[in-house]
């Protein structure tokens, strides 16, 4: 038996709860691993609020993010006592999740825990700092460079934004960072920002062209606020959106792409091949200043994710939401 966060859904009515579930109960897999750490991310806090249908389907452990040590494998990959990490996949959505002692997984969406991380270090990362990383990536495949000027971080107070700030100050990059929350702004700046933007003058419908500021963006937020974005990038910019924070829609007109050249570069950190995954922990182990993470994450136990889902979605947490699946 082991602790698990299980959703259910009976008559349309879905609840959550911790429960001691079976192993015999555990879904396919070719690896099975003792869980250390997992965290909260916005698509956690969608599945166990109930806010979105992410979940498809029942009962469902969530967690998109999980770091362990390999207990059993029939992957020629990995042995047992590798330190493995997991993020994306559909896991915590259509295969059980890593808010569990106990996770069986595919060993094909397993990468090692890098040596410059604790497993709670990894976890302080997890899918939404390893989603800022593959942003970053793909602004400096782009070819932005830091003498072409600023790079805006939308939602900056957020998991995503806190990592790419740290990172892309790291690289050498000027970055401002866009928040609502003004009493952040010695956090941000401790991260690495060089300036802090209110995000209520990107978050309305704005022109269609609008003065050239930024070389690069990454947005995480959607919306007006990704529209906005795209409209204040400078001639031959890029825009790395992995988010839908203020929304999924996207009201904008073709103005930024087709008269100033500038680039909207789609990232996913679900489905992404291993290579880019490799990258992108690699980035994070050479960038990633440790000691930031103490800044960047806050600690928890199992029992209390059900009620730190609902602060997340409530916008009451800042950072990252580890959790310690064993206390």
């Amino acid at each position: 038996m082991f602790s698990a966060i299980m959703i259910d859904k009976t008559d349309d009515q879905q609840s959550v709860s911790l429960q001691q579930v079976d192993e015999a109960q555990l879904p396919e897999g070719d690896v099975t691993i003792d869980v250390a750490y997992s965290t909260l991310n916005y698509k956690d806090g969608l599945a166990i609020t109930g806010k979105s249908p992410v979940v498809r389907k029942f009962p469902m452990v969530p967690g998109i993010d999980l770091v362990g040590t390999v207990r059993t494998s029939d992957h020629a990959d990995w042995k047992p006592g590798d330190k493995v990490v997991l993020n994306g996949w559909g896991v915590g959505e259509g295969h059980w999740g890593g808010l569990a002692q106990v996770a069986r997984l595919k060993g094909d969406w397993l990468v090692p825990l890098p040596a410059a991380f604790t497993g709670a270090q990894a976890m302080a990362i997890g899918t939404a700092g390893y989603t800022a990383a593959l942003c970053v990536e793909a602004l400096v495949k782009a070819g932005v460079t830091p003498d072409q000027g600023e790079i805006l971080v939308t939602g900056a107070t957020g998991g995503v934004g806190s990592v790419a700030v740290a990172l892309l100050k790291k690289a050498g990059f000027t970055v401002i960072g866009s928040t609502g929350k003004a009493s952040e702004a010695d956090y941000l700046t401790q991260l690495g920002a060089a300036g802090v933007i209110d995000r209520a003058t990107l978050s309305e419908k704005g022109k269609p062209l609008q003065k050239e500021r930024w070389a690069g963006v990454v947005d995480s937020v959607g919306s007006f606020t990704l529209a906005n974005a795209c409209a204040q990038t400078r001639y031959g910019g890029a825009v790395a959106a992995c988010g839908l924070a203020q929304g999924a829609d996207f009201p904008a007109t073709v103005m930024p792409f087709i008269l100033r050249g500038v680039r909207l570069l789609g990232v996913d950190s679900v489905m992404a091949p291993k290579a880019p995954r490799l990258a992108a922990w690699e980035r994070l182990a050479r960038d990633l200043d440790p000691a930031l993470l103490d800044v960047i994450a806050t600690e928890i136990s199992l029992s209390e994710a059900i009620s730190a889902a609902t602060d997340l979605m409530d916008g009451k947490v800042r950072g990252r939401i580890i959790v310690d699946v064993n206390r």
